[in-house]
């Protein structure tokens, strides 16, 4: 049987996920509730419950299609925020990637079967059941590239989206036309509300950026990458780079941000036009096991920036999750409540 996500609703989708739940479960465990998640504060979309031996285990259920390197590290990142455990509910989780998240202690179920659930007195860990549902849906467009690069120009921007599409295109850097049809598919996702004679307003912001962070390690940081480098011991720390020009990211761009980090990796974001002059003054060379990343800026730098010469928070905290580090996590955790939460928040 071959069913997608766009077939089904998914509440249909989270029944599928629990019937096979209760196929592992003992019987004296039985699921007593699901319900949906009411609380916008909450980024959960059911609770669920689950009786055994006159205990009631409680869990935060978020449906994922499927689960990237970047759910997976969300995941972790949000397990703090809730009264209940967090759980995964998705199509598949694949032998390699189940054993990864037990071992950071992420909770699943998918279609197969297979599962994760460590709540005593309730114990299950299922691996290499295969998938029913083997057909995916191609992500939308809004979700690759182009649409990446006008997402981040919204959320970096507010009211940008009231804007005239050659102007979005001219601060997006994107084709005038890749504008028009963005704006109808995030109208169609319900993250642009169209509200008549007083303009647009871009909606769900925290959970648009969610969507923007898990989707740019995979499908536009990799197409920006200039080169890997090396350079000095320490060179980068007592320099000032102009911003105009060039920016850190990063974990640099976090440590001068949080006075927190002990930078591992060195990011710079740049133009092509500018690269040979950065290396020439820092005095870097070519190496692909080198310390130092060279990326493509995306976007348009204003003259006047009020972070100087890092990029903006949004992408920092996006960088940092990217590395899957558990400090960087916790650093981007920190980077998330101090600059980006205010931009985000629905007024």
């Amino acid at each position: 049987m071959v069913i997608t996500m766009e077939k089904m609703k998914e509440n249909e989708f989270l029944q599928l996920v629990l019937g096979a739940l209760r196929k592992n479960l003992t019987g004296q465990a039985e699921i007593k509730a699901v319900k949906p998640v009411r609380d916008p504060r909450l980024r959960a979309d059911y609770l669920l419950r689950i009786a055994i031996q006159g205990k009631e285990i409680r869990y935060y259920a978020e449906i994922k299609a499927n689960v990237t390197k970047a759910d997976k590290l969300l995941a972790m990142m949000r397990k703090g925020e809730f009264d209940y455990p967090l759980l995964l509910v998705t199509k598949y989780i694949n032998t390699q990637l189940a054993d990864e998240l037990k071992q950071n202690g992420t909770e699943f179920i998918d279609t197969a079967g297979n599962a994760f659930i460590n709540q005593p007195p309730l114990y299950i860990f299922v691996k290499g059941n295969k998938p029913d549902i083997v057909k995916t849906p191609p992500p939308k467009r809004t979700f690759k590239p182009a649409g990446l690069r006008v997402i981040y120009a919204f959320l970096c921007n507010p009211g940008l989206e009231n804007k005239t599409y050659r102007e979005i295109a001219a601060e997006a850097d994107v084709a005038l036309g890749t504008v028009d049809w963005i704006m109808k598919e995030l109208k169609g996702l319900g993250f642009l509300l169209d509200m008549g004679k007083r303009g647009q307003r871009l909606i769900q912001r925290e959970n648009l950026l969610q969507r923007w962070v898990t989707a740019y390690p995979e499908q536009l940081r990799p197409k920006l990458t200039l080169g890997r480098f090396r350079g000095e011991y320490d060179w980068w720390r007592q320099k000032t780079l102009d911003p105009l020009k060039a920016q850190w990211g990063g974990e640099v761009a976090a440590a001068k941000l949080t006075q927190y980090l002990q930078p591992q990796i060195i990011t710079i974001y740049t133009t092509p036009q500018q690269l040979d002059q950065l290396l020439i003054e820092n005095r870097l060379k070519r190496d692909q096991t080198g310390d130092v990343e060279i990326l493509k800026r995306f976007w348009k730098q204003a003259e006047i920036w009020k972070y100087e010469d890092l990029i903006h928070p949004i992408l920092i905290y996006a960088d940092l999750l990217a590395t899957g580090n558990e400090r960087n996590i916790e650093t981007a955790n920190m980077i998330y409540d101090q600059h980006i939460i205010q931009l985000i928040r629905e007024d």
